[in-house]
């Protein structure tokens, strides 16, 4: 039996990911949070096998508690599940420990599928993403970009979110001085002077788009 644990946000969503591995009869889901560091937190990786989680959550970040859990608990696969098909995205979740990556337009049974090969010790990605990493084409700004830490990167996904200093320090567990540092490496690496520049790189290499920053500002 593969025991799961599910990080989500919604819990309408998670309702229905728990419905979909529940009627397999060698999955289980064994326990589900609503946040990455309640998942951290709380999580007891002695009865999970594979820890199936969003990126795109409020508060502490998914990559950031991916890694910390890699640390922790090795035995624990994570799994990520995810709306984003960016190869930042994917580059920076392998970065942080992640054994798999599917995108939430995947058909169930792709997600099913990437449980049990993840569970087993294998990584899986989903075609959509495998198709995006194959055609990928590095440019300087792009292999500046991987150059980012799995936590400078969080720190420039908040800050690309609209999220204030103080908030981005609670939720990354960080002071504000550091978070400030953080921006400052981020900006020196990826070769910009200010924020507008940051925004506009972040669009050209797909860290975010136009509609990401207006349900922001909504």
């Amino acid at each position: 039996m593969i025991r799961i644990a599910l990080v989500d946000d919604h819990a309408v969503v998670r309702a229905g990911y728990r419905a979909l591995l529940a009627s397999q009869p060698d999955l289980a889901v064994g326990a589900e949070y609503g946040d990455a560091g309640s998942a951290y937190r709380e999580l007891d990786a002695a009865s999970v096998d594979v820890l199936v989680i969003d990126l795109g959550m409020p508060g502490a970040g998914a990559l950031e508690t991916i890694a910390r859990l890699a640390k922790r608990e090795p035995r624990l696969r994570a799994l990520v599940f995810s709306m984003h098909c960016r190869a930042s995205y994917v580059h920076q979740a392998f970065a942080a420990g992640a054994r798999g990556y599917v995108t939430k337009s995947s058909e169930p049974e792709v997600l099913l599928r990437a449980v049990r090969e993840v569970a087993g010790g294998r990584r899986f990605l989903s075609a959509d993403v495998a198709q995006l990493l194959a055609f990928e084409r590095f440019g300087d700004a792009r292999g500046a970009l991987d150059t980012l830490t799995v936590r400078e990167f969080e720190v420039l996904r908040l800050l690309l979110a609209g999220r204030e200093v103080d908030d981005i320090a609670g939720a990354l567990n960080l002071s504000p001085k550091t978070v400030r540092n953080l921006h400052y490496i981020v900006k020196r690496k990826l070769g910009v002077r200010d924020d507008i520049e940051l925004v506009r790189l972040a669009l050209r290499l797909e860290v975010v788009d136009l509609l990401d920053l207006g349900d922001e500002a909504g």
